[in-house]
């Protein structure tokens, strides 16, 4: 029995982690003789969570290793793309589709939904704290909350959201960089005050990573910060404010007290960091009063999933579908001038933005054909860039 309540890359691949009713698919299919027919499926959501506009899609990479091998055709918005549910005449807009033996990816649907449901929301709750913070710094701090199996995907997906740093060690792997954070109260509680332990931290730990002070653990925030700015002088390049929400009262005035005091000391340079129950509405708050940088946790890492859904369209060369559901395989074309998606048929010719009356461009691209990767993979860092690129044209909130 393995150690933890986790499934290993074995046997997601081997598709170990589906629902047993496609199981019983399978096998009806294949006694059948109908397993080798073959279908266009569509990947496609209803709708986002708490009404949110526009989704950041994530998990493609991940699809990419899971149908390797599978003699199957694969499409794909490129990984985060930043995609809305419907065009602009309301027809559902795919984010991905697969062609090829039903038989074939039969059993995959369950963990390739898995894949690209969980990190598409937190990927979508980031870039919207990123887009609420503009251009104050933002580090992943919710790997705590969650089954340490995932950490690696929620810091990647989160930092391709548009977070600078995580706080994990396997999530900074995963996206090619060192691991960001500052100190517990556990550090301070176990050195027995707060200045032993910031002036620890300046001692042992190497010098490249930044000074910031937790100013809240025993005193007023306030009064902890001036401590620091005596105890560490020049060294300190921040102080942390992660007061618990029953201490908290009016937060934004207690920021502006800390920014006051620093600032009187002549410790203008030292930065203001918060953490604690954020999330893109706090943030936007605290952005105001002169915070410059946020460790989010929990609001991410336990983003809302996004409802994707698997549906055939197309059987053996002709549309069909579902009730609720448009048949036939389909193309998405989009103007990255307006971003307006227009969905057609897959013969169709190219249309014009129906908005700007500008060119478009195809969104679902070739990812898997015939079971073999027919694309380069991107960095987590361009994927990154890619998503703040787009953030520009895009509102928080439904106009």
């Amino acid at each position: 029995m393995p150690l933890f309540h986790a499934a290993s890359d074995e046997e997601i691949k081997r598709a170990g982690t589906t629902d047993i009713y496609f199981v019983r698919t399978e096998e009806i299919l294949k006694a059948k003789k109908l397993d080798k027919i073959s279908v266009v499926a569509d990947i496609t959501t209803s709708g986002l969570p708490n009404n949110w506009p526009w989704g950041v899609l994530s998990g493609i990479e991940e699809e990419t290793k899971l149908f390797e091998g599978i003699p199957i055709d694969v499409y794909a918005m490129s990984e985060g793309t930043i995609f809305m549910p419907e065009d602009f005449r309301g027809f559902r807009v795919p984010v991905m589709m697969i062609e090829g033996a039903y038989g074939a990816f039969c059993l995959y649907e369950t963990p390739m939904l898995g894949l690209i449901c969980q990190a598409s929301g937190v990927a979508t709750k980031a870039a919207r704290v990123r887009k609420a913070a503009g251009d104050k710094a933002l580090l992943s701090f919710g790997i705590r909350r969650m089954h340490p199996a995932l950490s690696p995907m929620l810091d990647r997906a989160a930092y391709i959201g548009g977070f600078d740093g995580v706080s994990s060690l396997s999530g900074a792997r995963a996206i090619e960089a060192d691991p960001i954070g500052t100190m517990p109260h556990a550090l301070i509680i176990m050195l027995g005050d707060q200045v032993k332990a910031w002036k620890a931290f300046d001692q042992i730990i190497e010098k490249n990573v930044p000074r910031v002070a937790l100013v809240d653990t025993y005193f007023d925030e306030k009064i902890e910060s001036i401590i620091a700015t005596e105890a560490l002088g020049k060294h300190l390049a921040g102080v942390r404010l992660d007061t618990p929400g029953s201490r908290r009262g009016d937060f934004a005035e207690i920021v502006k007290e800390v920014r006051w005091e620093l600032d009187l000391r002549g410790f203008k340079h030292v930065k203001i960091y918060v953490s604690g129950g954020l999330n893109e509405e706090t943030v936007k708050a605290l952005s105001a009063v002169g915070v410059e940088g946020f460790g989010v946790g929990t609001s991410v890492s336990n983003a809302p999933t996004i409802d994707f859904a698997m549906d055939i369209v197309e059987k053996q060369g002709k549309p069909c579908s579902k009730r609720g559901k448009i048949g036939g395989k389909k193309q998405v074309w989009r103007c990255q001038k307006c971003l307006v998606d227009v969905l057609q048929p897959y013969k169709q010719r190219q249309p014009s933005c129906p908005k700007c009356g500008g060119k478009t461009v195809p969104m679902l691209l070739p990812l898997i054909k015939n079971g073999k990767i027919t694309t380069k993979l991107p960095r987590p860092k361009d994927i990154r860039s890619y998503v703040l690129g787009q953030l520009e044209n895009v509102q928080l909130e439904k106009c």
